[in-house]
């Protein structure tokens, strides 16, 4: 048995130029953090040949063709499994429509149990771009790739976006004093409301080659370098002044990036002291970041009472194996 733990991601600024679209035209920029919360890849071998499938559903199959769920027929088609396993998928936060990139997680930690399995060594490097490969070019999802990177990396990091497809790492280098507050400056709410991604993201594709909204994604990827430096400096206040900016730029780029009720927790948590913040993902739902100065926290928490928090730590760590106990060879 071979367990795979993977990282769930959040991003501050930046997000949305590292869509094909707009990096092929002009040069994108993120910065994101891993969090602790998981999602967790199960592979079991069988003694018999039959593929056995665990996740919101149970598939049985024969043959990788015949495996309804696409992110781990594709992983299996990548990594050249063909038969004789059990896989089983879980995660600590409810996979669709949260914002987390866990697709993107799940995709990352299938590719890593899979090559375990066959005592195959992959860098981080390596477990991304070919994530990416099965998300967006065989299987044709309207996202970008900075969730891949995040999710095999952890920390946190900037990665830029060149018109080649090349992805560039530079890790924003903290203090652990530093890192450790600035974990704690940030809170996790949920809307209430699940949405699936597509939609959104493949309206703001379409829009990244409108002039107006390059440029305006343009402003956001210039928020990437201040962002990096502030949080690099120790400035929480910029940082979330920063993360505020890139939210109100990022509301203009497609309609329902966020709506009344979204806009409504927002104002409730700035009034309460909150210094920015922003949903998580491509908008719409899911989960609304927010940065909040310890000191103010007990005023967010109180206006913020009727929403469900979810209490998280940035993740230093990446996709990694927990457990490998083989008992006979692999197939």
């Amino acid at each position: 048995m071979i367990i795979v733990r993977t990282p769930l991601r959040i991003s501050f600024v930046g997000g949305g130029s590292d869509l094909k679209a707009f990096y092929e035209k002009y040069p994108g920029g993120v910065i994101s953090t891993a969090i602790d919360k998981y999602v967790f890849v199960i592979v079991k071998e069988r003694f018999d040949d039959e593929i056995y499938i665990n996740y919101s559903k149970k598939e049985c199959v024969s043959q990788v063709s015949d495996i309804q769920h696409d992110l781990v027929r594709e992983a299996m088609k990548k990594t050249g499994i063909e038969n004789g396993v059990e896989i089983t998928t879980l995660a600590d936060i409810p996979s669709s429509g949260s914002g987390l990139g866990s697709s993107s997680s799940i995709t990352v930690a299938l590719l890593h149990a899979f090559y375990n399995r066959q005592n195959i060594l992959v860098t981080a490097e390596q477990l991304a771009q070919e994530a990416c490969e099965i998300e967006i070019d065989i299987l044709g999802k309207p996202i970008g790739k900075q969730d891949q990177y995040a999710a095999a990396y952890g920390n946190l990091n900037m990665f830029t976006f060149q018109s080649d497809g090349a992805v560039n790492r530079h890790p924003v280098e903290t203090q652990n004093s530093f890192f450790r507050k600035f974990s704690s400056e940030l809170l996790l709410y949920f809307t209430g409301i699940t949405r699936s991604a597509d939609a959104i993201l493949s309206e703001q594709t379409k829009n990244t080659f409108k002039t107006q909204k390059a440029e305006i994604m343009q402003q956001m990827v210039g928020l990437v370098e201040p962002f990096k430096t502030a949080v690099e400096e120790g400035d929480s206040e910029e940082a979330g002044r920063l993360l505020d900016q890139n939210w109100q730029l990022k509301q203009t780029m497609a309609s329902g990036i966020s709506n009344i009720q979204i806009e409504a927790m927002y104002q409730k948590a700035k009034a309460a002291g909150a210094l920015g913040g922003k949903v998580c993902g491509a908008g719409g739902g899911g989960f609304l970041l927010l940065m909040v100065p310890r000191e103010k926290q007990s005023s967010v928490f109180e206006a913020m009472a009727e929403y469900r928090e979810l209490p998280f730590m940035l993740e230093r760590g990446g996709s990694k194996v927990t457990f490998d106990d083989r008992r006979y060879s692999s197939k």
